[in-house]
């Protein structure tokens, strides 16, 4: 009976943590699998632009080799994310719309404060401007990070990420 008692509990326990996420409204614009322990899918994180706007939000105004001058991107900090997704990876593989992906350690999202912007200058980032999410590191704070190394983990129009080892 004890072990019986032992595994409901469990089982009850790993159905409310998979139920913290609550599920999108809207359209979903950003997927998160792998290991991860916090989904609202089948094994997955999916995410309405609403969602990623309750995350706790960062700002990088920067100059970047993919626009003239410096902008001002917003959005969802990375970390952030880790967090409500219950990342469990020290690397991640950040996927866009054409297919063109990059693995990303997770310290650089727990670490350089790196924002998935939304947002560009206050408006929303549209696909033809590099939306719905582009991966945005602090280039001006840092210049050590200016270099083609982040600038190839600097992923525009992205659609998934998978949370690795």
């Amino acid at each position: 009976m004890k072990y019986l008692l032992f595994f409901v509990l469990s089982m009850a326990a790993s159905l409310v943590q998979a139920a913290e996420l609550p599920a999108p409204q809207g359209d979903v614009i950003l997927t998160v699998s792998g290991k991860i322990t916090h989904t609202n899918g089948n094994g997955v994180a999916r995410f309405d632009r609403a969602m990623l706007q309750d995350l706790q939000q960062g700002s990088i105004t920067t100059a970047t080799p993919w626009f003239e001058g410096a902008h001002d991107f917003s959005g969802p900090l990375g970390a952030a994310l880790l967090d409500a997704v219950g990342a469990q990876g020290a690397t991640f593989r950040v996927v866009a719309l054409n297919d063109y992906a990059a693995t990303v350690p997770a310290s650089d999202l727990r670490d350089l404060n790196v924002v998935l912007a939304t947002h560009l200058d206050g408006q929303v980032m549209s696909v033809r401007d590099k939306g719905p999410l582009f991966l945005i590191y602090p280039f001006d704070d840092n210049p050590d990070l200016f270099d083609e190394v982040y600038f190839g983990r600097s992923v525009w129009q992205i659609a998934q990420i998978d949370v690795g080892d």
